[in-house]
């Protein structure tokens, strides 16, 4: 039998066979989500599992990713982190798809705590896992402020005119509120305040304008304005803090007397993925015990699934309150849904405009 026209068809279709798979192309799953959460740390080895690529963007704020899913940018990405804020608002408007929660079976590891709260649940489905929670501390200079500042007052403090940065975002306004003593009896009037409520929070950071460097709106930020020893403190993140130490900065983090707001920031899926499988499976990846303990490394947030405390030293344990997150909790005011969120958005936009 003669060999040679199936060798010569064989050598002809070669090259063809091995353009055509080299054509398919490594899935990408796409993300926008908060600084932190998708370190290489932990986020390579989900892409090595799943032969797959992460592509991160970052937001700056709840407004930021809203804004990006309502302006026709949802398509863009597959997973998003919005915050307690937001996200009951993203769930409700058909921005984020329901999840399969037969694909995540590390959800049922999670805190009890955040599972049972109502904020990512719509038509009788749920639309996002807890993933990491924290509070918005006091974080300050310790060559400044060598006892840890007690109470947000400080920040009106005319000793630190231009030493002080605040975050771009509503929970300024909230810390404001706080100050002026709206979240007694009942913390939630934060995120419900009266139009007179809202006047006389815009007066209060009218007069803080004087001491402020610099808004920040986004992480590194904040970090570089304490590096180049522009603020002396601010309101931010634990993971400014973590971020801080690491470079040997003398940073300290405190929860002043009358208490802080703070953030349960969930994972989604965007109702635009193109690749919700993979997606499911990022998720389950994310909060199981093992990457939580790897991403608390990274932000050192709160994380969602207590078994993750295994993985850590007593010392973490502690850090973390993971020994005590009742006592812990009360202490910080999650953030929840804003129903008059356009009027906050105008009173913190004519404070940002004011010279």
């Amino acid at each position: 039998m003669n060999r040679q026209p199936i060798r010569h068809l064989l050598l002809v279709l070669a090259p063809l066979l091995f353009i055509g798979s080299c054509s398919k192309k490594t899935p990408t799953l796409n993300l926008l989500v908060w600084e932190g959460y998708a370190d290489p740390s932990f986020v390579q080895a989900f892409e090595e599992q799943n032969h797959c690529k992460v592509s991160a963007s970052y937001m700056g704020s709840s407004d930021e990713l809203v804004a990006k899913l309502r302006g026709g940018s949802a398509g863009n990405y597959d997973v998003i982190s919005p915050s307690s804020d937001v996200a009951t608002a993203i769930a409700a408007a058909g921005l984020a798809a329901p999840l399969d929660l037969a694909n995540i079976p590390s959800y049922s590891q999670l805190s009890p705590q955040l599972t049972s709260l109502p904020l990512v649940r719509a038509n009788g489905q749920v639309y996002g896992v807890p993933f990491m929670w924290g509070p918005n501390p006091i974080i300050y200079d310790t060559t400044v402020f060598p006892a840890p500042p007690d109470s947000w007052n400080v920040m009106w403090d005319a000793k630190y005119k231009g030493k002080i940065s605040v975050w771009d975002d509503l929970s300024t306004v909230y810390m404001a509120a706080q100050v002026l003593g709206y979240d007694k009896p009942d913390p939630s009037q934060l995120y419900n305040l009266s139009d007179e409520q809202l006047e006389a929070v815009k007066k209060k950071l009218l007069e803080l304008k004087p001491n402020i460097r610099k808004m920040w709106s986004t992480g590194g930020e904040l970090t570089n304005l304490f590096e180049n020893h522009e603020i002396a403190i601010a309101m931010g993140w634990p993971l400014n803090t973590a971020d801080l130490k690491k470079a040997g900065f003398p940073a300290g983090e405190t929860i002043p007397k009358e208490n802080t707001t703070g953030w349960i920031d969930h994972l989604m899926i965007t109702a635009g993925s193109d690749n919700k499988e993979l997606a499911h499976k990022f998720l389950e990846y994310m909060v199981e015990a093992r990457t939580q303990k790897l991403v608390t490394d990274k932000t050192h947030y709160v994380p969602a699934n207590p078994q993750a405390g295994q993985f850590m030293t007593p010392d973490e344990v502690k850090t973390l309150h993971l020994d005590d997150v009742d006592s812990y909790q009360k202490h910080i005011y999650f953030w929840q849904s804003v129903p008059r969120r356009a009027k906050y958005n105008e009173i913190w936009n004519d404070v940002k405009a004011a010279q």
